[in-house]
């Protein structure tokens, strides 16, 4: 089994282009590669699209910031696609203010999007927002009595992500919750780049327990600050 090639988090940001979609695994913070968004952040990329379920953290009041929200305040985001962005005081005002295209999407739904494009779909029928602002623009089909909405894949360019484990093969293990999104993007993108707390030789791991195979991924990155994790 080939070894993936381990970047520097910031050889990793310098792979993100202008233009580029970029999926961010992280449920608030939990589960986002915080190396590699703090080196994107420095690399000042802009004119992004982001996908990830949330802004992040923005309470300054309380002196909380984590997760994508330092790149919402630098502005490198044109467009997000994500369903929470509440926490994030920040990216309100720039929806409010038409600075960064907004689209807020149910949260089931964006995981479906994303894994529809990973596995290779062409849409998929649900319920969800049928009757609601989510159903503006889209076609809406009756099955057996019932309104579904028709909704389409979501594919990326990049997808930025934080495992528990990789083995040198970019296999990995995620830690419990942090796991979320990161095997659906992992599957939806053309270039996967994961943050390892811990990476280890090939054949460490129980083949029983891997959750994303080595297939999915082009690159890992060390996590060098324990506080990171």
């Amino acid at each position: 089994m080939k070894e993936k090639k381990i970047l520097t988090s910031d050889a990793a940001a310098e792979l993100v282009k202008s233009g580029d979609v970029v999926m961010v695994g992280g449920f608030m913070g939990c589960g986002s590669p915080p190396e590699i968004l703090s080196s994107l952040e420095k690399a000042g990329t802009n004119n992004l699209t982001l996908v990830c379920n949330d802004a992040g953290w923005y309470m300054p009041d309380k002196g909380m910031v984590n997760g994508v929200a330092p790149l919402v305040l630098n502005k490198q985001f044109s467009k997000a696609i994500t369903t929470h962005i509440g926490l994030n005081s920040e990216m309100q005002r720039q929806m409010l203010s038409g600075e960064t295209d907004v689209q807020l999407v149910p949260q089931g739904t964006l995981a479906e999007k994303i894994r529809s494009a990973g596995c290779g779909l062409g849409g998929f029928l649900t319920p969800t927002g049928v009757g609601t602002e989510v159903e503006e623009g889209k076609e809406v089909i009756e099955h057996d009595g019932k309104k579904y909405l028709l909704e389409y894949p979501l594919k990326g360019n990049v997808a930025l992500l934080h495992a528990s484990v990789a083995d040198k093969a970019g296999n990995l293990l995620f830690a419990r919750s942090a796991r979320n999104f990161g095997p659906l993007m992992a599957m939806a993108c053309d270039l996967v780049i994961v943050q390892a707390d811990k990476i280890v030789e090939i054949g460490e791991l129980d083949p029983e327990a891997i959750i994303t195979p080595s297939i999915f991924v082009d690159y890992l990155v060390q996590t060098v600050n324990a506080e990171g994790k």
